[in-house]
Order: C-alpha cells, then sequence, then structure tokens
C-alpha cells in the first residue's frame, strides 16, 4: 500500500520510548486508526504540532506491518483555546472518549467525524453553555450511529400528540397515558421535547444554534446521559 492523503482528527495520544507517539486519528473514510508518529516528541520535529491531541490536519500516513505511519501532517486546526481553559478540555475530552468508543477501522465515518469539528469548535469558540453543548453531540450521536429516538409519535400507541415522556427502554416518545405506564419514562417539558427532535433533524451547521432554559438544559442533561449509557452499556458523565 502506498503512501495516503487524508484529513483527521486526532482523538486520543500516547507516548511511545523517548521520542515517539501513538496517536488516534479519526479520518472520514478510513474510520479510526492507530498512527506512530516517529520522533514527533522531538522539539524540531515537524510531527509536534500535527499529533497534538484534538489538531484537526492533513496527513500523509502509510500502512505498516500492526499500525499506520505518520509521513507528514498539516495542521488546519488546533482549537487552541481548548489549551487554555480546563473546563473546556474536560468537555472536549468527554466527546473525544466518546467518539473513540464508538468508531472502528475501515468504516466511513464521515458524519461522525463532521458532528465532533462540529462540537469541538463550539466548546473552543463560542460562550455556548458546556453541559448543552454535550446533551446535543451525545443525542446527534445516538441517532448517527442507529440508535435514533422515535419522535414522531408516541412508540407504544402511535399517537402524536401529549408527547410528554421518554421512554429509555423502547426508545422514544410516549404520551400521557402511555408514559405514566413505564417506570423508565422521563416526564419532559414541552420545550425540551422540541429541542430533541430539532437536535435529531437539524442541518449540522445549525445544530447548536438554540437555547434552553436552566431548568430544560437540565432536564436534557439527564436524558442524554442516561440514553447514552442505556445505548452504549457503558457508565458517561
Amino acid at each position: 500500500m502506498g503512501v495516503i492523503k487524508t484529513k483527521g482528527i486526532i482523538i486520543a495520544s500516547n507516548n511511545m520510548n523517548d521520542n515517539d507517539k501513538m496517536v488516534t486519528l479519526l479520518t472520514p473514510d478510513l474510520g479510526k486508526i492507530g498512527c506512530a508518529a516517529k520522533g514527533a516528541r522531538r522539539q524540531k520535529s515537524a510531527l509536534m504540532a500535527g499529533t497534538q491531541f484534538l489538531c484537526f490536519g492533513e496527513f500523509l500516513i502509510y500502512k505498516g506491518v500492526s499500525s499506520y505511519n505518520i509521513n507528514s501532517c498539516e495542521p488546519i486546526e488546533i482549537f487552541y483555546n481548548i489549551r487554555l481553559d480546563i473546563d473546556k478540555l474536560k468537555y472536549a475530552s468527554e466527546v473525544a472518549k466518546i467518539v473513540n468508543d464508538v468508531t472502528n477501522e475501515n468504516e466511513n465515518t464521515y458524519r461522525i467525524l463532521q458532528l465532533m469539528l462540529n462540537t469541538i469548535y463550539m466548546i473552543s469558540e463560542s460562550d455556548k453553555d458546556l453541559e448543552l453543548i454535550l446533551s446535543i453531540f451525545k443525542l446527534r450521536l445516538l441517532s448517527i450511529i442507529g440508535f435514533r429516538p422515535v419522535v414522531e409519535h408516541c412508540i407504544s400507541c402511535k399517537e402524536k400528540e401529549n408527547l410528554r415522556y421518554f421512554s429509555i427502554k423502547d426508545n422514544g416518545l410516549k404520551c400521557n397515558a402511555c408514559g405514566r405506564q413505564d417506570k423508565s419514562a422521563i416526564e419532559l417539558s414541552d420545550a425540551c421535547i422540541k429541542a430533541i427532535k430539532y437536535i435529531i433533524w437539524a442541518e449540522p451547521k445549525k445544530l447548536f444554534s438554540f437555547e434552553l432554559s436552566d431548568e430544560n438544559k437540565l432536564q436534557l442533561k439527564l436524558l442524554s446521559k442516561v440514553y447514552l449509557n442505556k445505548c452504549l452499556e457503558r457508565e458517561y458523565e
């Protein structure tokens, strides 16, 4: 296999030996791949900037015996503001961890990469509530990877009105009557339900272009956390 040119974002990075790194690169077409970056920790290495955690760039790589190797990298965006703010770094790291958990090699991850870049950009460059950004990211990601909840009608009786509950067990909205009988269902405000529908259907570039009251943010946070943990069978913050 010859040299491959691809764009991607570093979602994990570990030191190897004295001067090398092993990074995990999320690409649109190769999926998530492990890449050795030889000499990347040397002060004057041309690979140093482009192999930092969360750096988005253009990479020249080739396939080795057990992993890919980075020939060169040209940073496009390093999300500098995240490196200056411990809270932003915390939330960005959580996004990267979740993406790392749900992606594999040799799969089309264009939509996941697009979502991650938009999310990391919002964390880095905006003053939007970080919890709200993370909640939006979680629900949109689940919709992309095959866990899109039913929000058009009650998942039990197909009623389209009075949808006030989200069933964790049945993966979707329920009406008042059906929701009250479901011990896994979370009662939500109309504003929160509208937000859920928007998150699922919005154009990627407009995904984060809405606000919620503090009370509704808490509802969305609880729902996104519980639903993500249930779907992925893991415990996330």
